[in-house]
């Protein structure tokens, strides 16, 4: 053993070869107790960070962020929880690590930054498996309650279907014409859903809409052709504008999917770098600025 001066501090450095102890080189009391300071750090920040994700939400039509937005956010709140908690329970794992006197200084620092590894792998599986765990929950729930309230969801669903206020719209008529049976209002909206999805609409579809739309309002076959037309356009405009959401939603999937992994990254090599910081300090032992003690 060498005892090499530093900044006024002895370091005390093992030599290589030195005779194993048998210790093992994974420190299990460091790495868990790591991983209870950056969990506990991942829920404080992450509960602030659903709080700035409400704040960007309306429930008033227009007055939301746009999901790209949110996404980046999202993603950039995300690396910043993963930088503070790895580098926190990095640090402490490194600096708490019992260092085993077999290795120089250059093995001590890959042993440090290996166990830094270690707890931000088990703080990420302690948290999957918690989100896990909720999802599930949260799944349960649901299922148990979705059959009690089908009846009523369905028939709420129904009145704010934008395809059935276009049927009513269009079988408005005279008071003394034939209501439409549900028959005929299902049959015009499997019709419709086809004439939305396709590029044109069946002729033969189209005369059956225009004899019944004529028939149940009592308006003339002309009245009745224009307003099939408008009813098509309509739905072909609400199945346009359904596919443009659909493909934002997907592209802010894509960017906060691709965040969340850059942040995952970003904070495994944060903690590797905590723990052979922590590591260093614990051999020179460092006293941080502005650390003080208690008494």
């Amino acid at each position: 053993m060498t005892i090499s001066q530093t900044s006024g501090r002895e370091t005390v450095v093992e030599e290589a070869g030195a005779r194993d102890t048998g210790a093992s080189y994974i420190d299990w009391p460091a790495i868990l107790a790591g991983v209870v300071v950056a969990s506990a750090i991942s829920f404080v920040l992450l509960t602030f960070g659903s709080a700035i994700g409400l704040s960007m939400t309306s429930a008033r039509e227009g007055q939301s962020a746009s999901l790209f937005w949110i996404s980046v956010v999202g993603g950039l709140w995300i690396l910043w929880v993963q930088i503070t908690a790895s580098l926190c329970g990095g640090y402490l794992t490194g600096r708490m690590r019992r260092r085993v006197g077999d290795a120089t200084e250059a093995e001590s620092d890959i042993r440090d930054g290996s166990n830094g590894l270690v707890m931000w792998g088990l703080a990420t599986l302690v948290a999957a498996g918690i989100a896990l765990s909720g999802a599930m929950g949260a799944a349960k729930v649901a299922g148990q309650t979705a059959t009690a309230a089908a009846s009523a969801a369905g028939q709420a669903v129904d009145a704010m279907d934008p395809s059935a206020l276009l049927v009513d719209r269009t079988l408005r008529g005279r008071p003394d014409a034939a209501a439409a049976t549900e028959e005929d209002r299902q049959a015009i909206g499997r019709i419709l859903l086809t004439a939305a999805t396709g590029d044109q609409i069946d002729p033969a579809d189209r005369d059956y809409l225009v004899a019944t739309v004529a028939s149940r309002t009592g308006v003339s076959p002309e009245e009745a052709s224009t307003r099939v037309d408008q009813l098509v356009e309509q739905a072909r405009a609400i199945e346009t504008q359904a596919r443009e959401a659909a493909e934002r939603a997907r592209h802010a999937s894509v960017i906060a999917a691709f965040l969340a992994a850059a942040a995952l990254a970003i904070g495994a090599a944060v903690a590797y770098y905590a723990a052979t910081l922590g590591g260093n300090h614990r051999d020179n032992q460092t006293v941080l600025e502005g650390w003080y003690r208690p008494w």
